[in-house]
């Protein structure tokens, strides 16, 4: 099946198509067509059904094609299967309601801010709204793609967001819900033709990593490393990259006056350095503190004219006056701001840099047993970027209860299809061929778990980060630690040397002991479970905890 020559025909016999609309005109029609009302600050805010406050992870799907099927680990719970013939009944009803719309919106960006690999991407959508996502999100054609690897594979993806799939012609197709109906959200990728297809998802998500995926599966085939990650810079042109999960700090730590920002999410390591994938942030709101975030905040909610703010603002509670309640979740705790880089008064614009320095691994582990940093060689971060460890709070209705070990493959396993052995092969290749360092940063709990110690200092965490960036750690004293097979200083400057080492802020040392090898075997049996099988390395796989 010609997917794209088959949309290319429907485009050509459309009466009505807005085609690269600029900014301003694309915002214009976003507000005539009451797809979001202008705030008082002149953002526009927009909200979805309940069903799209969020990815559909069950309903994000792959196509299965002989091309493509070897690269792929199927054995990830997130890389869920779709049958060939199911996504040519799926583009052909899409096509269908293409043709019945009154008027079509095309976007030609690009993903990536090298040209070398930039990713062409023409989408289409019914949606202003969606125009305007990839007006803020995805990059602006540069004049120089001809001699890029894609230049002439480019991806096309069609966005649906309001219409549903006819449920009762996919039924033992796509996904089984409870009472016997089908699923009627489809969010797919054809690696093989190059097609994406978001279909009943109105979540500005949906279509950011749905192209996440793509560069993520394209990339490592042409040796380039993606990374869910920031990405900074000194005045030097020295290059850092921080990589964690959720509530580990990783835009608070990364987003700092002394250092130009690249971007804060998405980033590919090629031969000629880190290149951000993006043009702009689709920033979580909720409970966003303008004096903890005055960045982000100030992107969002600075004040302009409408036609040229643009920042989406996503499921966030407006008032009738036009102003927002940030910590109001009742409709969802994951409203969010889509804006250009260019709204951050500390960037560096082309978003381009030179071979990382320092890479910094982050997480929030709520035990408690972790060093607060500790440097890792290429086998101990292959092990850890595998890993994608951090610690979740459970609920506490009924009191405190154990915290919740998260394992996410390369700090954002929904998006990584490939085989695991790719992309950390790719790391500890690339850190051994430019001399990059690795540290992974504790900015959780120390001297007991959640609800005995305490959270770890953010001014002691930035003293941490500070000493590793610039080079502070590289030739002090380091310990073993044995349980996580961790090297540990015993000197950073600035910090108490007691809390260096984690046993030595417990009170109970047999306590500690306990949670530690507790969640060292979490390690190794969630290793097992998710490499087991897997073509992992031997001097990688015994840096594990519990191995």
């Amino acid at each position: 099946m010609e997917f794209s020559k088959n949309l290319t025909k429907v485009l050509a016999d459309h009466p009505q198509i807005f085609a690269n609309l600029s900014r301003k005109e694309t915002i214009r029609q976003v507000v005539e067509r009451k797809e979001a009302l202008v705030a008082a600050n002149g953002a526009l805010a927009t909200w979805t059904p309940p069903h799209s406050t969020g990815r559909a992870p069950l309903d994000t799907l792959i196509v299965r094609r002989p091309e493509t099927d070897s690269n792929i680990d199927w054995d990830s719970p997130n890389n869920l299967p779709v049958d060939a013939e199911t996504f040519e009944m799926l583009w052909q009803d899409a096509l269908k309601v293409l043709k019945g719309k009154q008027v079509l919106f095309v976007t030609d960006r690009v993903i990536g801010a090298d040209p070398s690999y930039a990713m062409p991407v023409k989408t289409i959508s019914d949606r202003s709204l969606t125009a305007l996502f990839t007006l803020n999100m995805f990059r602006p054609v540069p004049e120089d793609t001809a001699s890029g690897i894609f230049a002439d594979k480019p991806f096309t993806l069609l966005v649906l967001p309001y219409d549903k799939v006819n449920a009762s012609r996919y039924k033992g197709r796509l996904r089984d819900l409870p009472g016997g109906k089908t699923s009627d959200i489809a969010i797919v990728i054809d690696f093989a033709n190059r097609v994406g297809l978001v279909y009943g998802s109105a979540y500005g998500g949906s279509v950011k990593k749905l192209m996440f995926t793509v560069m993520n599966y394209y990339l490592p085939l042409d040796n380039i490393l993606p990374i869910h990650c920031s990405a900074n810079e000194n005045t030097k042109g020295e290059l850092s990259l921080f990589l964690g999960l959720s509530g580990t700090g990783k835009t608070t730590l990364s987003a700092v006056p002394d250092r130009a920002l690249l971007g804060d999410d998405e980033h590919g390591w090629s031969d000629r350095g880190i290149a951000n994938f993006e043009n702009g942030c689709y920033a979580k709101l909720i409970d966003l503190n303008p004096e903890k975030e005055p960045e982000i905040y100030k992107a969002v909610f600075h004040r302009d004219d409408y036609l040229e703010h643009g920042v989406i603002v996503e499921n966030a509670l407006m008032y009738p006056g036009g102003t927002f309640d940030l910590f109001d979740d009742r409709l969802t705790p994951n409203s969010r701001a889509s804006y250009p880089l260019r709204f951050l008064s500390n960037i560096k614009a082309e978003s381009r840099g030179s071979h990382p320095k320092t890479i910094l691994f982050l997480t929030a582990d709520a035990n408690g047993v972790l060093p607060p940093v500790s440097r890792l060689n290429p086998d101990q971060a292959m092990l850890w970027f595998l890993m994608g460890y951090t610690s979740k709070l459970a609920g506490t209705e009924t009191g405190i209860v154990d915290p919740v070990s998260t394992f996410s493959r390369f700090f954002g396993q929904p998006f990584m299809p490939c085989l695991p052995h790719i992309y950390s092969d790719m790391l500890g290749q690339k850190m051994e061929q430019h001399k990059t360092v690795v540290y992974l940063i504790n900015t959780g709990w120390s001297g007991g778990p959640f609800g005995v110690g305490q959270r770890m200092d953010i001014t002691l965490t930035r003293a941490m980060v500070d000493a590793a960036l610039d080079g502070r750690l590289e030739h002090v004293k380091y310990v073993r630690d044995k349980i996580f097979h961790l090297d540990v200083p015993v000197f950073c400057p600035g910090i108490p040397s007691d809390i260096l080492i984690p046993e030595n802020t417990w009170p109970d040392k047999n306590a500690y002991r306990e949670r530690a090898i507790k969640l060292s075997l979490e390690f190794s049996d969630y290793f097992d479970k998710a490499y087991g099988n897997k073509n992992i390395d031997e001097s990688v796989r015994c840096q594990c905890p519990g191995k």
